[in-house]
C-alpha cells in the first residue's frame, strides 16, 4: 500500500511543480527574499548562506520535494529539522535600513518573515510556471495556494498568519513591493549577482546560464531590478518574452514525460 502523502495526484501544486522549467523560479525567489532586509540578515547572513547562496536552493528545493511527492513521515522529518534550526537563529541588524533601524531584532522563525519567503516562492513559481507552461484560472491559483499554505503549516504557520485566499495573497504582494520596506542592501547586491551572474557550473554550461540569467532579471519586479543595479531594455525584454512564448506554445508541449517533469513526479507516477 503506498505510503500518505500530502497531496492528491491531481493538486495543482503537482501540476505546477512537476515541471522541470519552474526551477528557473528560484534564482528570482531568492533574490527577492534577499530585498528584505531584515530577512536578509535572519535568513542569509547569520546561518553563512552568502557563503554558498545556491546551497539554500538546493536544501530548500529538497524540503519542498520532500513535502510534494514523498511521503507524510519523511516530510514531517525534515520540516521538524528545518523549524528546529530556525528556532536557533536570531540577532539584530547591524546597520540602520530604510524604516528598519540598526539593532532591529531577527529570528527566523518569525512569522512575518517566514511569510516573505514563503510568498517569494509562491509569486515566482506562478509567475514562471504561467509564464512558460500555460496560464492558470482564478480557481486552479486558489487551489494552488490552498495547498500551498500546507507547506506553510508544515514550516511554522498557523492559519491566521497566512494570507485566507490567493486574492488575499495578491494583495498582500502588492502592498510589500509598494510598501518601501524592500530595500537590497550592498551586502544583498552582491549575493544577488552572484547568484544572477556566477553560478557554480561548468563551462560548457555558460550559455544556458547566460540565458537563465536574462530570464530571472527579466521576471523581477522593475524596482527591484534597478535596486540590484541589473540591466534592461526593451530589447531584452521582447527577446525574453518571444522565447516564454516559443517555450510555451511550441517546445514544453512536445517534450516527452522523462524530460519535462521532475524525478519526483515521474517516480511517483511510476
Amino acid at each position: 500500500m503506498p505510503a500518505a502523502t500530502y497531496y492528491a495526484e491531481d493538486a495543482v501544486i503537482r501540476q505546477v511543480h512537476r515541471e522541470q522549467v519552474v526551477a528557473l523560479a528560484g534564482p528570482r525567489a531568492l533574490l527577492m527574499m534577499a530585498a528584505h532586509p531584515v530577512a536578509f540578515e535572519g535568513f542569509f547572513m547569520s546561518t553563512g548562506d552568502l557563503d554558498d547562496p545556491y546551497a539554500r536552493l538546493r536544501r530548500t528545493a529538497e524540503v519542498l520535494d520532500a513535502i510534494a511527492w514523498g511521503p507524510k513521515r519523511r516530510a514531517d522529518l525534515m520540516c521538524a529539522r528545518v523549524r528546529a534550526g530556525h528556532a536557533q537563529v536570531s540577532g539584530t541588524i547591524p546597520l540602520a535600513v530604510g524604516r528598519f533601524p540598526a539593532g532591529t531584532p531577527y529570528r527566523a522563525d518569525d512569522p512575518e518573515l517566514l511569510l516573505w519567503v514563503l510568498a517569494c516562492l509562491v509569486d515566482s513559481s506562478l509567475l514562471v510556471y504561467e509564464r512558460y507552461v500555460r496560464g492558470l484560472s482564478l480557481a486552479e491559483r486558489e487551489q494552488y495556494w490552498t495547498d500551498y499554505k500546507v507547506m506553510g503549516r508544515l514550516f511554522g504557520l498557523a492559519d491566521d498568519e497566512m494570507p485566507r485566499t490567493y486574492l488575499d495573497f495578491a494583495a498582500y504582494m502588492e502592498r510589500m513591493l509598494a510598501s518601501g520596506d524592500l530595500i537590497v542592501t550592498d551586502t544583498a547586491r552582491e549575493l544577488g549577482k552572484a547568484i544572477v551572474l556566477n553560478p557554480p557550473v561548468p563551462l560548457a554550461a555558460r550559455p544556458l546560464v547566460e540565458l537563465a540569467n536574462q530570464i530571472t532579471v527579466g521576471l523581477l519586479p522593475a524596482d527591484i531590478r534597478r535596486q540590484y543595479k541589473l540591466r534592461w531594455d526593451p530589447l531584452r525584454a521582447l527577446a525574453v518574452a518571444g522565447g516564454a512564448e516559443y517555450l510555451k506554445r511550441v517546445l514544453v508541449p512536445l517534450l516527452p514525460k522523462q524530460v519535462r517533469h521532475v524525478p519526483s513526479s515521474r517516480a511517483l507516477a511510476a
